[in-house]
């Protein structure tokens, strides 16, 4: 039970905000793509595949990211007492999990066709080298949106086996909206991090995080009224982005308090909801 328990909490199971952030791309991708005039079984299924996915890949990238950031974790107060900074679990043991999530990831992908296959092997390089980011460059935020949005192109290609415009400018704003959440997320760790010297959006935009934030919502909800346009969907998909809209602006930004680390995490766990919001919304459009 002890090691369970440490499974459990090196892969943050109890804190499902992060697989569900991996998620809810993938759903709009599937949901965009997906024709549902016909039956609907061959959607709740790759949505459940999606899911699976999530969740796997996102326990591996855990782990990979506290091996990768071990020494880094035990200089902050939030993290040191991770498994493997607190040497509870072994980077070996850690490597063994990683390879058994990854191989449980691999029996999910391939029930998709060969296009999603090779996307993903392709996304594989990004998902691990997101962790070694914050050591060389300001900007760690828009390589998580990058690697966290992918699912929203597969998304798309499970159904379509093919690329195309909309999902080409509904990724871009994801990507924005990743990188507008993710910053106010750094803001719990931004006086350890300045101190230990990794970097990021929260410490380069520091002395006006809200005029950042106003600039990468409002990139997701343009990305939004594209798509809609581009989908022709009916008048209601645009009645109802007005709750995102809200969601975004009036609420995250407007109540965003970046010196105090609970209401920059407060914040953060609301993208969860905006997840499920933004899905409901394009379900309206298509249907």
């Amino acid at each position: 039970m002890k090691q369970l328990n440490l499974f459990i909490e090196l892969t943050r199971l109890k804190k499902p905000i992060g697989f569900m952030l991996l998620f809810w791309p993938c759903a709009w991708g599937l949901t965009i793509s997906y024709n549902f005039s016909n039956d609907l079984k061959d959607y709740f299924f790759y949505l459940t595949l999606f899911f699976l996915g999530s969740v796997l890949m996102r326990s591996a990238g855990c782990i990979v990211n506290d091996i990768l950031d071990k020494d880094f974790d035990k200089k902050v107060s939030r993290t040191r007492d991770r498994p493997i900074a607190s040497e509870k679990v072994s980077i070996k043991l850690g490597l063994i999990y990683v390879f058994f999530l990854c191989f449980l990831a691999l029996l999910v992908l391939l029930h998709f066709n060969n296009f999603v296959i090779i996307l993903a092997f392709c996304s594989m390089p990004l998902a691990f080298s997101y962790p070694l980011m914050k050591r060389y460059t300001y900007w760690p935020q828009l390589f998580l949106g990058i690697t966290f949005n992918y699912g929203l192109i597969l998304g798309w290609v499970c159904i379509k086996n093919q690329i195309d415009l909309v999902a080409l400018i509904f990724y871009i704003g994801a990507i924005f909206w990743t990188l507008g959440f993710d910053t106010i997320y750094g803001y719990q760790d931004i006086k350890d991090d300045e101190i230990i010297g990794v970097k990021s959006t929260s410490i380069k935009f520091k002395k006006n995080p809200k005029l950042f934030l106003i600039i990468c919502y409002l990139i997701f909800i343009i990305s939004l009224i594209a798509v809609g346009l581009l989908m022709k969907f009916d008048i209601l998909f645009f009645i109802f982005l007005s709750i995102t809209f809200l969601h975004l602006f009036l609420y995250q930004i407007f109540t965003f308090n970046f010196k105090d680390p609970k209401n920059s995490l407060k914040i953060f766990q609301s993208n969860n909801l905006l997840g499920a919001i933004v899905l409901v919304n394009l379900l309206i459009g298509k249907v």
